[in-house]
């Protein structure tokens, strides 16, 4: 089965992308190309930074990997993304590029916290 065809099946069913993806709830769409139908994933809006409730701050230093970063704060390496969304950042390695870099490490997205910043 290729892609198209599992997603046209997969619809808008939870559980076509894993918990931890960014693309969780993000429905799926089709349109009609000459009599070919083609399904594709409705666009992820970028979440507003300010509305994440801020943890810390963590000063990247020489040799960091966000993934290591990830890891280390959020407890899962794939979910660098939400460190992304939260530093309005849209290419991951803006992130560990350079040291000295402050990134914030927030709670997710729609999780009510204290936020010190």
């Amino acid at each position: 089965m290729d892609i198209a065809q599992f997603l046209q099946q997969a619809g808008s069913k939870p559980g076509l992308f894993s918990i931890t993806s960014r693309y969780k709830d993000i429905e799926t769409a089709s349109f009609d190309n000459n009599g070919e139908s083609v399904v594709y994933i409705r666009r992820r809006l970028l979440p507003q930074a300010d509305n994440f409730s801020l943890l810390q701050i963590y000063t990247v230093k020489e040799g960091d990997r966000l993934d290591n970063v990830t890891n280390q704060f959020l407890g899962d390496p794939e979910k660098f993304w939400q460190l992304c969304d939260a530093n309005n950042v849209m290419h991951p390695g803006e992130l560990t590029d350079t040291p000295g870099t402050a990134i914030k490490i927030t709670l997710p997205e729609g999780i009510p916290g204290y936020n010190n910043a």
